[in-house]
């Protein structure tokens, strides 16, 4: 005699008498219905590269079938074997280490200044109406146009340089950290009060923390800005960087080598960028993000 499998969906429920134990029903075991989806997704770090996989094949297409021809862009070819080159002689090695130098340089001295006023003027009342509404107008200026200034107050060695990508990282930086501490929730303000924390507490454990999302976002444009700034500033009679590598190529139409310095400032740019997302991710994991759709 065969048995079917019992159905807890129509299982009656019985009714239990008063003050008697109910007695014990057999175990049902109920397959669920949900499948799992076993669709084949690209890993992200693919996804990310496909763009600029991309763009260089179009390049090296282009340059192959004659659509750019070299005088007008070197073909990624000849950018390598260029950058094996240099990178052979050194040259290339010293002209990104007198780079880095001038980036971070001015990088530091941007950094501690806009640190500086946006802590002033987020802070306190009497230092936003004397820091924002100047730094707003400063803003309106574009910062390349100062280098005929910067050439005539400074000269024309290391300090106009290193002046004009400290300018660069100032702005994004104590816009989004003035902007961070200027956002903290009012109410969580008044709770740190009412436990009883100073001045100094409040800072420290409720507005230095709330601000540090907005000044990790600055941080990310003050990198960018200031690499940016950098390819300006090496153009001021610059004898070694990528800047000099730069204007000795434009002289002899080296389209490679141009090429060839512009890629290493961006993967410069972007190596700053990737420290920066990582260091979000150590310093925010308190924080709660959405991280977008699958």
């Amino acid at each position: 005699m065969t048995t079917k499998p019992l159905d807890a969906r129509v299982l009656p429920q019985q009714a239990v008498p008063a003050g008697k134990a109910p007695a014990p029903s057999a175990r049902v075991t109920i397959r669920g219905t949900a499948r799992t989806d076993r669709r084949f997704t690209v890993p992200r770090s693919v996804r990310r590269a496909a763009g600029p996989v991309g763009l260089v094949l179009l390049w090296f297409l282009g340059s192959a079938t004659g659509v750019l021809p070299e005088s007008v862009l070197a073909s990624p070819v000849d950018v390598v074997h260029q950058a094996i080159e240099l990178t052979g002689n050194g040259e290339l090695p010293s002209a990104v280490a007198a780079s880095g130098r001038r980036a971070a340089t001015g990088f530091l001295i941007g950094a501690a200044i806009a640190l500086s006023l946006s802590l002033l003027a987020g802070l306190f009342r009497l230092g936003e109406d004397v820091i924002d509404s100047s730094m707003g107008m400063f803003r309106a200026i574009p910062w390349v146009g100062l280098i005929p200034l910067f050439i005539v107050w400074f000269g024309i060695e290391e300090t106009p340089k290193i002046a004009l990508v400290a300018l660069g990282v100032t702005y994004p930086l104590y816009f989004n950290i003035y902007g961070g501490i200027r956002s903290t929730d009012a109410q969580l303000v008044e709770a740190a009060r009412m436990m009883g924390l100073g001045r100094l507490g409040l800072i420290r454990y409720v507005i230095l923390p709330s601000a540090l999302p907005g000044a990790l976002v600055g941080l990310r444009y003050a990198l960018s800005t200031a690499w940016l700034a950098l390819v300006f500033a090496e153009q001021i009679n610059a004898d070694a960087g990528l800047g000099y590598l730069m204007s000795n190529a434009q002289q002899y139409f080296r389209t490679d080598v141009i090429v060839l310095c512009l890629v290493v400032y961006a993967l410069l740019g972007l190596a700053c960028d990737f420290a920066v997302r990582i260091l979000s991710r150590r310093l925010l994991t308190w924080r709660a993000n959405f991280e977008g759709e699958a």
